[in-house]
């Protein structure tokens, strides 16, 4: 393992590119495969396979890897460097659909998603000590204030000879209003900080389910032979590449065809070419033509208006919201990051009628 192994065949265009950017940086260094591997503390065979262009690295390995360039050379990579190779790498990732690189961004994005929970956790307990102590202090001066009030009422009839001695409150009244004024600000931030832990928490869990139903799709499509037939197609129509590849992965192990494209002027396109959808995927926040505009779109055409919409949005399932995807003719409202489960179990109810109604329209 300590020889660099020759390009592999068969890359796409965009692994080929970036496979020969980091063979180069490597090179620069004048060290073995196993040696520089062995320096990161990472596994040679892995580390091969990124320089040959058969996996796509993690960003974090192609940064140690111009830190290190870096270090041989005695100087900082430049910025326009990095911001190729950024781009190849985002190319690379967005060409490459399968399940083993799927979980792969599943799993950067579950580490992410711990890590702001983590440190969301962290910030509400410091705010939730310094809340209990600013409680304890205006508890403490409370009992001074009650102190003061209960001596001058049985002291009432002294009152001009112990004005001059009696302490002043003007101060304390001034300080316990300005602790409950932090009170109050340091309780707001404890709740948008449980806040965010609670929707980090969330996001964690499904992503460890999308992860699960990745992991299955995986080991399903190794025990399980391809046999070709005629499946029923499902448009999946969303504009951020990670999304299509777990929504892919996902749904890959339903008897059905997946079509993806990144936009709603794609997924019109893919409606004149191609026929027979049984199901529509679709995000609704996308660039020049949201999700709401595409449907009216399709429901305005003959051959298409009756193939059923699923909407997908980060936006919420709020009445406001839904009330407005069913408006443009969707049949049903997901919202994100999805639940694998359901999401497989709506498109295969969709499915099971649409081959239904094909047996049907056969028999006759």
């Amino acid at each position: 393992m300590g020889e660099l192994r020759p390009l592999a065949e068969g890359l796409t265009p965009e692994s080929r590119a970036l496979a020969m950017a980091l063979r180069e940086l490597f090179e620069s260094m004048g060290v073995s495969v196993r040696r520089y591997a062995a320096r990161r503390v990472r596994d040679a065979g892995t580390f091969s396979r990124y320089l040959n262009g058969t996996r796509v690295p993690p960003w974090e390995v192609v940064m140690d890897l111009f830190t290190d360039v870096a270090e041989h050379r005695g100087m900082a990579a430049t910025p326009e460097a990095i911001d190729l190779v950024r781009r190849l790498h985002r190319a690379a990732v967005e060409t490459s659909a399968s399940p083993r690189h799927a979980v792969e961004v599943l799993e950067q994005q579950l580490a992410e998603a711990d890590r702001v929970s983590r440190r969301s956790t962290a910030r509400g307990d410091a705010l939730d000590d310094a809340l209990l102590d600013r409680k304890h202090r205006i508890a403490d001066l409370e009992v001074r204030l009650h102190q003061l009030e209960a001596e001058w009422n049985a002291e009432r009839e002294r009152a001009e000879r112990l004005a001059a001695a009696s302490p002043d409150v003007t101060d304390l009244l001034r300080e316990r209003e300005q602790l409950q004024d932090e009170v109050t600000r340091l309780a707001a931030q404890l709740g948008e900080a449980q806040q965010r832990r609670d929707e980090a928490e969330q996001r964690c869990t499904l992503l460890e389910r999308q992860l699960e139903a990745v992991e299955q799709v995986q080991a399903v499509a190794a025990m399980t032979p391809a046999a070709p037939q005629a499946m029923p197609k499902v448009l999946v129509v969303d504009d951020q590449p990670d999304n299509l590849l777990a929504m892919t992965a996902v749904l890959s192990t339903l008897d059905q065809e997946l079509v993806v494209a990144s936009s709603g002027r794609e997924a019109l396109k893919a409606l004149l070419d191609q026929d027979d959808f049984a199901v529509i995927i679709m995000d609704v926040q996308m660039p020049d033509m949201d999700g709401y505009e595409t449907a009216a779109h399709i429901k305005r055409r003959p051959r298409t208006r009756d193939v059923p919409i699923i909407f997908l949005t980060a936006m919420g399932t709020d009445p406001e919201h839904s009330a407005r995807g069913y408006a443009a003719g969707a049949v049903d409202y997901i919202g994100k990051p999805f639940d694998p489960w359901v999401l497989r179990a709506k498109v295969a109810v969709f499915t099971g009628i649409y081959l239904e109604q094909r047996r049907l329209a056969g028999a006759q």
